[in-house]
């Protein structure tokens, strides 16, 4: 039993590591409470500050997180969206007040032909639906397709991700100026964020804020 359709039931809740409001405000990692008393931003964003403003997540990509995740991505369960726009509403609140534009990372035409549906638009749509936000699907555009990122490291992740998302021409009114939040479904090393936030600058847009669903622990 659940308290509503498409919730989560008390066994899988209690395993899902939703993350509390003590986070670095810049990738949105956990923190302590007195660290995130005394600083905005964790060790690693200081040493090598990502592009984009603040960014946060839902929950750790492990335990049901994980199996949450990879049902959503990988399994057809496209349903998911429906709870998990609630989800990246309750993380992002302290964010959707400063955007104008929510957008997906997008992806790659044959991925999109394979899977049948890009995972972050469906993310980003329910966002935006919760938030009453303005909903770009195409605000960025996958140009070269790689194949998968999956098990490889930070570096080669930028080696293969390299000039392979642009901003979409068609949109260069609505990101000149623009505020953007992007959404995607997990945050592992950062790098595709990365690069979808650097197109969005490249663009002129004023400023970029990023959430996803998951995102990996420090430790993991």
């Amino acid at each position: 039993m659940v308290e509503s359709d498409f919730g989560l039931c008390a066994d899988c809740w209690a395993q899902t590591a939703f993350i509390g409001a003590a986070v670095c405000d810049v990738c949105g990692r956990p923190v302590t409470a007195d660290t995130a008393e005394i600083r905005v931003a964790c060790d690693d964003c200081l040493s090598d500050p990502p592009p984009w403003k603040q960014g946060r997540s839902a929950f750790l990509y492990e335990a049901t997180g994980r199996q949450i995740v990879l049902a959503f991505k990988h399994g057809d369960r496209t349903e998911i969206a429906r709870p998990a726009g609630r989800w990246l509403f309750n993380a992002a609140q302290s964010l959707l007040d400063k955007v104008d534009v929510i957008a997906p990372v997008p992806l790659h035409r044959f991925r999109y032909l394979r899977r049948r549906f890009n995972q972050a638009a469906l993310l980003a749509e329910r966002l935006a639906g919760e938030a009453g936000g303005t909903f770009c699907p195409d605000l960025l555009l996958r140009t070269k397709g790689f194949g998968s990122l999956e098990g490889l490291n930070r570096v080669e992740r930028a080696r293969k991700l390299k000039g392979a998302i642009e901003p979409n021409p068609k949109r260069a009114s609505l990101l000149s100026g623009a505020k953007v939040l992007l959404v995607d479904d997990v945050l592992t090393s950062g790098v595709t964020l990365r690069v979808a936030t650097d197109a969005c600058l490249t663009a002129n847009a004023k400023e970029v804020s990023v959430v996803t669903l998951a995102r990996v622990a420090k430790h993991a």
